[in-house]
């Protein structure tokens, strides 16, 4: 397919195409979600050299990050290694830093890792970041309600929900026990139904026999959204049918409910008609909303793009950026046409940026418009039952599930992980047991420890060989060796 410059947005059609076919052409992609992973794959045979630049080590398979946070499967299984996935493809190579610049002028990326900062030219970028979690303005939530984005988020959640169940077993205030047992989960898009109905059944099957002190299935799931509806881009009917099932398990759903406040032992909410009330609760779990990555506010800022609420990029229809067809943006981070944030929308643009970047090198006209070929959403509600929406079929309960199986097993990366994967659902859903329950207090109390160290932490490498590691010791120096994260220098009892 042809097209001119009024339908690519790039003026400079000829000119860049006959740039195009210098060798080796260099391809730089920034991140190893799904929309990076398969834009390298996708190029595997392409006479290119990749570079892949991401801040963490792994690929993380995100819509499954609430197993992770709930016992039911180990980090690994859902994050292989990056360079692991990558190691057969001779033509990419796979860099460890954070971006923090990116100039589209020049052609550059620039990557930070402890102190080291790597320039990575480029003749063509795919910048697929991502985007982490939105707290509306009110990041300070985030302390008391982690968000489920990234291992790390989930590993924290794993110590939080299990901790939970462990301080009420010592506790002998009834009161105290309460709020140690009132989960609350802020969101009821796919997520947040998925990380209630899990709590929900961890409590009723998996820890009901565990305890001497407590009766774990009294423990209280809330489910709060400020919309109507449980999981609205499902529709109405879907909505209504996996709101019956949460309820049916035990799970309280609440709408029409705004978070207004969050602190250590509660959450405050506004109801629609304007009354306020308070919730005690001690471990909260944030699922609403999400923020692209910064990157995409500086591509904006270069290139005239216009940004959405969120941070996303309004990309044109061939991904590209207005007067820069050598930069595609995909993934969580663009805008275009209104389509989700999912993981089909960043794999399809991935393999379309891919294409384009093949055509480039071939020397032939490309620009060609992204097309989506939606494949449907699914969401788990508990075991044995799901929702389903494909195309204009709608399924609900054990069909859903199984289905809901299929696909993310098709899409996990990796035989071993997808065995292991299928043998951790087999013990946690036909009997009751979790295998990774194994929580430690530093990652309860990790995050508050670095954010005691203040934005100007930044570990380093020493300056000589037989330095010891050099972790910004005026900043570390502030948090006393028995802190435990809550400011106080004295030791206290550990609390969640």
């Amino acid at each position: 397919m042809t097209t001119d410059s009024a339908r690519t947005g790039h003026a400079d059609e000829p000119e860049r195409l006959e740039g195009r076919r210098s060798s080796p052409h260099r391809v730089v992609i920034i991140g190893s979600g799904f929309g990076g992973l398969f834009t390298a794959q996708a190029l595997r045979k392409a006479p290119v050299e990749i570079t892949l630049v991401a801040k963490t080590t792994h690929h993380l398979f995100q819509p499954l990050l609430y197993q992770v946070a709930t016992g039911i499967l180990s980090e690994g299984e859902i994050a292989p290694t990056t360079r692991e996935v990558l190691s057969r493809q001779d033509n990419a190579q796979v860099v460890l830093g954070e971006v923090t610049t990116i100039d589209v002028k020049a052609r550059t990326v620039t990557s930070q890792l402890l102190g080291r900062t790597t320039v990575h030219p480029y003749d063509s970028l795919v910048v697929a970041a991502g985007a982490g979690q939105s707290y509306f303005g009110n990041d300070q939530f985030a302390t008391h309600a982690p968000g489920m984005k990234s291992i790390d988020d989930a590993l924290e959640l794993r110590g939080r929900i299990f901790g939970m169940f462990e301080l009420a077993e010592g506790s002998t205030d009834p009161a105290d026990v309460e709020r140690l047992l009132t989960f609350v989960v802020v969101g009821a898009g796919p997520t947040g139904v998925e990380m209630a109905g899990q709590i929900a059944e961890l409590s009723r099957r998996t820890l009901r026999r565990d305890f001497r002190s407590i009766d774990p299935t009294k423990a209280r799931v809330i489910l709060l959204d400020a919309a109507p509806a449980v999981l609205p881009p499902f529709g109405e009917r879907l909505g209504e049918k996996a709101a019956e099932k949460l309820e049916k398990i035990g799970v309280e759903v609440q709408l029409g409910a705004k978070v207004v406040n969050v602190n250590a032992t509660g959450i405050e909410v506004e109801d629609s008609d304007g009354t306020r009330r308070r919730i005690d609760s001690v471990c909260k779990v944030w699922a609403a909303g999400v923020a692209a990555s910064p990157l995409g506010k500086q591509l904006a800022e270069q290139t005239g793009a216009k940004i959405d609420r969120a941070g996303r990029v309004e990309v044109l229809p061939d991904l590209t950026l207005p007067g820069h067809p050598e930069v595609f943006v995909i993934g969580d981070m663009m805008s275009l046409d209104r389509l989700p944030g999912v993981a089909q929308v960043a794999i399809q643009g991935g393999r379309h940026a891919a294409k384009e970047i093949k055509g480039w090198v071939a020397g032939k006209r490309t620009g060609n418009p992204f097309k989506y070929h939606d494949k449907g959403s699914m969401a788990t509600i508990s075991r044995f039952s799901a929702v389903a929406k494909i195309g204009s079929v709608q399924i609900t309960g054990f069909i859903a599930w199984l289905l809901w199986l299929a696909v993310h097993l098709v899409y996990i990366i990796g035989f071993k992980h997808r065995l292991t994967t299928l043998l951790h659902w087999t013990v946690s859903f036909i009997g009751r047991g979790r295998s990774e329950r194994t929580v430690t207090e530093q990652q309860i109390f990790a995050r508050a420890a670095l954010q005691r160290l203040g934005e100007n932490f930044a570990p380093s490498l020493p300056p000589e060989a037989d330095q010891a590691p050099s972790w910004n010791g005026a900043a570390r120096s502030q948090v006393p060796a028995q802190s435990n994260g809550t400011g106080d220098g004295a030791r206290k009892p550990s609390r969640v």
